[in-house]
């Protein structure tokens, strides 16, 4: 065994010496030939110059324009459902039937509590023209005790009638002043009469009014047309209505069209800010910029809708400002809850200069690129801005034209000579557009308007 790891390792030994031995004869072989390293190839391309928009990308969520939670106006047990989970229901569809049978019952009793209101009416008006006839008849009375009394009073200051004549003619006019004040009063109390009955008529109309709300609120129907979710709760349940708490039904989504809400930095607002003071970019506060859309599942962005909404404040909490667009929504492919990638303009339409991300390089301290001048690599130091149709924009650093090195980069050092390839830089369309204007009047995605509710509807039909 000791033999066998001798030999061994004298043939390792004697590889390692070989091996050096060759390298030490290459070395002096190149000293001695005195040749020098080629100069390394690289790749290089001119810089491109085109016009682009920067648009800011932002992630969202889909919200329906109107969500409308069914919940019941009066209590009671729920007699019937009237839909299919999960479908299309048109605004006036019948939705729930709550029994109707106590809130008829109900009617029934304000109409006959009407109905004597009215009869007591009746009753007050004809009590009035009888006391109208009664004053009549006490006026009629003291007009004649009058004349009497004056006749006798007469006579009798010609000791042509006795005094007790006088006086009985005087008790007979006092009477007729007593009854025509009686009537006056009689008056009086049937109008009153009157004033009470039309204010129970007025109650009892009310009454009835109410008792037929309540029966048609028996019925549940669909405010807006849209997609309804599943019932919450199952025919013969006894259901709370008219309160805050009222029983939870079912709720209804707006199809079409859609929100997308999303929040913006403080940094990217005060942009937006600048931009519109210097002149470049309208507020979507007053304009309705565009926005494009792109789902989950899909490269580009299809979609075209416009800002819609900017909040008033920032977010405390988050920092961020929230704000809306709004799509058309014909396809009924946008549902509310999904996640969508939008962009929006977040600059003027400006020539920009493009170069790949490849041929940018990173230090601790900056970004540069290597251009390439009759066969010198020269370091450029650059800013760079965001990534437009698949290349980076330079904003300060290269000219147009300038030929920037795409490969090869880590073999080339500043000053050194190189051996150039041509190359070529090929923007790859993104979907959007390079230039933009605030979507005209005649093309907003206006929202539906706010549904007048079927009662409305129905008594305008009545009318």
């Amino acid at each position: 065994m000791t033999r066998r790891w001798f030999t061994a390792g004298a043939v390792a030994a004697a590889g390692l010496m070989i091996l050096f031995a060759a390298g030490c004869g290459s070395d002096s072989s190149a000293a001695a030939g005195g040749g020098e390293m080629p100069p390394p190839e690289v790749t290089v391309a001119p810089a491109i110059s085109k016009q682009i928009v920067e648009w800011d990308a932002y992630t969202g969520r889909l919200e329906a324009v109107d969500l409308v939670q069914i919940r019941a106006r009066v209590g009671g047990y729920l007699q019937s459902v009237h839909f299919d989970e999960g479908q299309v229901v048109e605004q006036g569809d019948l939705l729930f039937v709550i029994d109707p049978r106590p809130f008829q019952a109900e009617l029934n009793a304000a109409r006959s509590q009407l109905q004597q209101a009215q009869s007591k009416l009746k009753q007050a008006r004809a009590l009035s023209d009888e006391a109208k006839a009664r004053e009549l008849q006490s006026n009629s009375k003291l007009r004649l005790a009058s004349v009497r009394y004056e006749r006798v009073k007469n006579l009798r200051s010609q000791n042509a009638s006795s005094q007790q004549e006088l006086d009985e003619r005087e008790a007979a006019f006092l009477q007729a002043e007593a009854d025509l004040e009686g009537a006056r009063a009689g008056m009086h109390s049937a109008a009153a009469a009157i004033a009470t009955a039309e204010a129970a008529i007025e109650t009892a109309a009310a009454g009835v009014e109410a008792a037929e709300l309540n029966l048609e609120y028996t019925q549940i129907r669909a405010p807006i047309r849209g997609r309804i979710s599943r019932k919450e709760v199952t025919e013969g349940n006894l259901i709370a209505g008219g309160t805050n708490t009222a029983s939870l039904l079912t709720t209804i989504t707006s199809l079409d069209p859609i929100y997308c809400v999303f929040d913006a930095t403080e940094q990217d607002v005060l942009k937006y800010v600048r931009l519109a003071q210097a002149g470049q970019r309208e507020s979507s506060r007053v304009a309705k910029n565009p926005v494009y859309l792109g789902l989950a599942d899909e490269t580009d962005f299809p979609r075209q809708g416009h800002m819609d909404f900017v909040d008033n404040r920032f977010d405390v909490e988050t920092a961020s400002l929230r704000a809306r667009c709004v799509f058309r929504n014909d396809d009924q492919l946008l549902l509310p809850g999904m996640f969508g990638r939008i962009r929006i303009p977040g600059s003027a339409p400006y020539d920009a200069v493009l170069i790949p991300d490849s041929a940018i390089g990173t230090d601790q301290s900056s970004q540069y690129v290597y251009v390439v001048e009759e066969g010198v690599v020269e370091r450029r130091a650059v800013r760079l801005g965001p990534i437009s149709d698949g290349l980076r924009v330079v904003r300060e650093g290269v000219r147009p034209g300038e030929q920037v090195v795409i490969e090869g980069l880590l073999k080339a050092r500043p000053g050194m000579n190189v051996v150039t390839n041509e190359g070529r830089i090929e923007a790859v369309e993104d979907g959007l557009p390079n230039d933009f204007a605030p979507v005209p009047e005649a093309e907003w995605i206006s929202p539906p308007p706010t549904p007048v509710p079927v009662a409305l509807l129905e008594q305008e039909v009545a009318r």
